[in-house]
């Protein structure tokens, strides 16, 4: 495969940028693997920065949306996934903060654990509790709200 130019890997990011929300180390290091200098490819992220392709801001909010929405997620997961990003920690805070509410995250999360609990025999014997917090931790969901989403389920989680 021949070396793309500057100009050509400034398109092509531009095109990528375009089609769906991306984060700036997305970017730079798709620009490295096309073979650009990593000088040329942080040129390259500045300048789609400047003309508004990438916004950080933009990418997390989009991010923790769509996560924690489609996927359900929890908190924990969403903030590991965008820091492996290079999304900063205090972005990752105030963007959990502004897109997900307590209610909102207690439902969704008690939704994920009824869903679960299909098939299981009522009473859920202690294994299945303990499936059900697992389930839940891997999702990404801090015990506390665990706890509450358990007790909202009149499912008592004194054995964890």
């Amino acid at each position: 495969m021949a070396q793309l130019t500057y100009e050509q890997a400034l398109s092509k990011a531009a095109h990528l940028c375009s089609t769906a929300e991306k984060a700036p180390q997305e970017i730079f290091d798709k620009l490295i693997t096309w073979g650009i200098p990593s000088d040329a490819a942080e040129e390259i992220v500045c300048k789609l920065k400047e003309e508004k392709y990438l916004d950080e801001a933009r990418y997390a909010h989009a991010f923790v949306h769509d996560k924690f929405n489609y996927e359900h997620w929890g908190k924990m997961k969403i903030a590991y996934n965008l820091r492996n990003k290079g999304i900063s920690d205090s972005l990752i805070s105030n963007t959990l903060d502004d897109v997900i509410s307590d209610d909102e995250y207690v439902s969704v999360l008690a939704d994920s654990l009824k869903s679960k609990m299909r098939g299981m025999s009522v009473p859920l014997s202690q294994n299945d509790k303990a499936k059900l917090y697992r389930f839940a931790a891997q999702r990404g969901f801090e015990s506390r709200y665990i706890s509450i989403a358990l007790n909202a389920l009149k499912i008592s989680d004194d054995e964890f």
